[in-house]
């Protein structure tokens, strides 16, 4: 085999073989920015259905200590709780 085959051989086999392995690592990159995204993504629904699990559950708190409770207190604690929402703007039917 002579010089000019090697590099005729070289030519033939090894550029594909190059542009294969460049185009494999911009792929790669590729799928792992994308996962990245997603997960950064994830990561803040998460967090927003923590809040608003943690919200409800201090609501439910509220309303387990209204049933437990009795009489006088009850009332009061109602109303406390729907002094909020008039600030709110919300309209009382």
């Amino acid at each position: 085999m002579g010089p000019g085959e090697t590099i005729a051989l070289l030519i033939v086999v090894g550029m594909p073989m190059l542009m294969m392995i460049m185009w494999t690592r911009s792929h790669f990159r590729y799928k792992e920015k994308q996962l990245e995204a997603e997960t950064s993504l994830a990561a803040e629904k998460a967090a927003q259905y923590a809040a608003s699990n943690a919200e409800l559950e201090a609501r439910v708190r509220v309303l387990e200590k209204i049933v437990t409770d009795g009489g006088i207190e009850t009332a009061a604690q109602i109303e406390a709780l729907r002094t909020p929402r008039l600030a709110q703007g919300d309209k009382v039917q």
